[in-house]
């Protein structure tokens, strides 16, 4: 069965902050030597989930993992994604998706921010 991620990000007015979620989505495929990565947007980013799901099909791959880009659960990641996934799921029937829990929890998003606070700690 042929794999494939969708990095899921809110998306920003500001394009840099889209494109970093792009380059993320990039390296992911590169260091996990993951063959099929896209990144989708909630808003004010492309493509949309809908279309990141629709070029992964078009690849051939027939499970799909989400991975919200998103620190906690909040209303995008318990309302709207499960009912976006609802949605591209009614389009392309013969993939399975689903979605792993946002990044709040994680061991390494506390390595990251004892990183961040040690280096603007130390001049």
């Amino acid at each position: 069965m042929t794999s494939g991620l969708i990095v899921f990000a809110h998306g920003s007015r500001i394009e840099s902050a889209n494109e970093s979620v792009r380059a993320v989505a990039r390296q992911l495929a590169e260091l996990g030597s993951f063959r099929y990565v896209e990144p989708a947007f909630l808003e004010l980013g492309q493509p949309d989930l809908a279309g990141a799901v629709a070029a992964l099909a078009a690849l051939g791959v027939e499970t799909i993992v989400v991975l919200p880009y998103f620190l906690t659960l909040g209303l995008h990641l318990e309302r709207d994604l499960p009912k976006l996934i609802a949605d591209v799921q009614q389009a392309h029937p013969g993939v399975q998706i689903r979605a792993t829990p946002p990044l709040e929890g994680h061991s390494a998003l506390l390595t990251a921010l004892l990183d961040r606070a040690r280096s603007a700690l130390i001049d």
